[in-house]
């Protein structure tokens, strides 16, 4: 099924630590590392670790029913609860809030109203009611809780994502820009860091969160339910517009294809909002339950790619695409950048070629979103698969190159050999001399391709 998902058009894979053994992820992530050898291309993998999940604790009958308009109370005491009270074993809440703040019950099924808190104790007021069970996430949306942005299992998950190689390491529940320091400590140079958007917290502090992250997802999921429904469109476009503008890739998330996980055919709703995403230029989009759990994984990846396919030639998309203005740094390699995409448009290049060692080069093209494929090539296998959630992109690990004809040679075959030119095409080269040191991007060169580049070659 993982081969037939890559074949329905995954790019990446995200295996969610939430759930399931080291040893079934070690399974799968090897799975998925013999799709690259069979494929030739290099395969990403995303490690999304659960974060710090707030839950009450267990009830005398499994479950309690709140009426709203009742007296309910959260306590320390870990005897099981009724209709009048129950465990919260989170002393960080306590100390967060305040009179008037709300708790957020079971995915917002149920609204609590705070009327007094001490240090072991949390006096409310049921707002909206229902049924409560063992257990149940609490989500605290108009406060900063206090929690570490990484548990024990958290660590021990993250340990366990690099020593298999995983290329991005997602980091659950990003409250502030600190949350970011102790996982990319832990991650020590390996792989990239990907900040999850659930707090409405973290939309206050975007810029400087995503200063010190790799990248950055929009977990719908958790961030609806911490606000309205109504809010999170404006929310979603202002991440991925701030994404963009900083260059950092941009992952839109959660109930994508949600009716997939049963039907075979998505809503004509649920099209838009991935065409909608795609419009928006995020980098990448993404499907949770529908390959997961659902009854019909490699439909709904075949329709991810296909919609996707279809706002990409749309004649109208560029031009909505480059609403997001995305101004380039006063650097050599940000002008190279901004000139290649430029070229492209005014010499009709079928394709931008990169030769990168660290990627930082392709993440400039790519965040001028070009009209053209960008084909990165580069001798580091890391480097290859972590491009996979860039926009536009194409890796290839080869060789370095050792001069320039050498680069012209290698950029035009690779061209070919991928597809991204045909005989009388031109493309645009991007490199630094001198060659094979990381982030000395100061060349730029326009070349045809003859079309007999590959013979003699295997």
């Amino acid at each position: 099924m993982i081969r037939a998902l890559f074949v329905a058009g995954a790019d990446a894979f995200r295996i969610n630590l939430s759930h399931g053994s080291h040893e079934d992820h070690a399974a799968r992530i090897a799975i998925i590392r013999t799709l690259e050898k069979e494929f030739g291309r290099p395969t990403t993998i995303l490690g999304d670790l659960q974060g710090p999940k707030l839950r009450v604790g267990t009830f005398e009958r499994g479950l309690a029913v709140l009426e709203t308009g009742a007296a309910f109370v959260l306590d320390r005491d870990t005897a099981p609860g009724n209709a009048d009270r129950v465990n919260l074993p989170h002393p960080e809440i306590y100390a967060a809030l305040l009179p008037e703040t709300r708790l957020l019950l079971d995915d917002g099924k149920l609204v609590l109203r705070v009327k007094k808190v001490t240090s072991d104790r949390i006096d409310t007021i049921v707002e909206v009611g229902g049924a409560l069970s063992n257990r149940k996430g609490v989500n605290v949306p108009d406060v900063v809780v206090p929690v570490p942005a990484l548990t024990e299992k958290d660590r021990r998950d993250l340990s366990f994502a690099v020593e298999q190689g995983c290329d991005w390491i997602a980091l659950s529940f990003v409250q502030r820009p600190e949350d970011l320091a102790e996982a990319r400590k832990l991650m020590g140079g390996h792989g990239a860091l990907m900040a999850k958007i659930e707090k409405p917290s973290a939309v206050q502090r975007l810029e400087e969160i995503l200063e010190l992250a790799d990248g950055v997802m929009v977990a719908r999921g958790d961030l609806g339910v911490e606000l309205p429904p109504q809010a999170v469109p404006p929310l979603q476009k202002q991440i991925v517009a701030t994404a963009r503008r900083m260059g950092r890739p941009v992952v839109v998330a959660t109930q994508m294809l949600e009716s997939m996980i049963k039907s075979p055919t998505p809503t004509r709703a649920e099209v838009s909002d991935v065409a909608t995403a795609v419009y928006d230029g995020a980098d990448a989009i993404m499907l949770s339950a529908e390959t997961a759990a659902g009854d019909w994984p490699e439909e709904a990846v075949a329709m991810m790619d296909s919609i996707a396919h279809s706002v990409e030639h749309d004649p109208g998309y560029f031009a909505r695409l480059h609403f997001t203005e995305t101004k380039p740094d006063p650097t050599t390699a940000d002008a190279l950048a901004e000139g290649a995409a430029g070229i492209v448009s005014v010499v009709g290049a079928s394709a931008i070629t990169c030769f990168t060692s660290s990627g930082s080069t392709v993440r400039r093209v790519a965040r001028e979103r070009p009209m053209t494929p960008i084909l990165a090539l580069t001798p580091r296998q890391d480097t290859a698969r972590k491009l996979g959630l860039t926009w536009g992109v194409h890796a290839v690990r080869t060789k370095d190159i050792g001069n320039f004809e050498e680069m012209v040679g290698k950029a035009r075959r690779m061209a070919l050999r991928h597809d991204m030119t045909e005989k009388g095409g031109k493309i645009v080269v991007l490199a630094g001399v001198p060659f094979g040191t990381p982030g000395s991007t100061n060349v730029l060169h326009v070349t045809a391709v003859r079309g007999d580049e590959l013979k003699g070659r295997d």
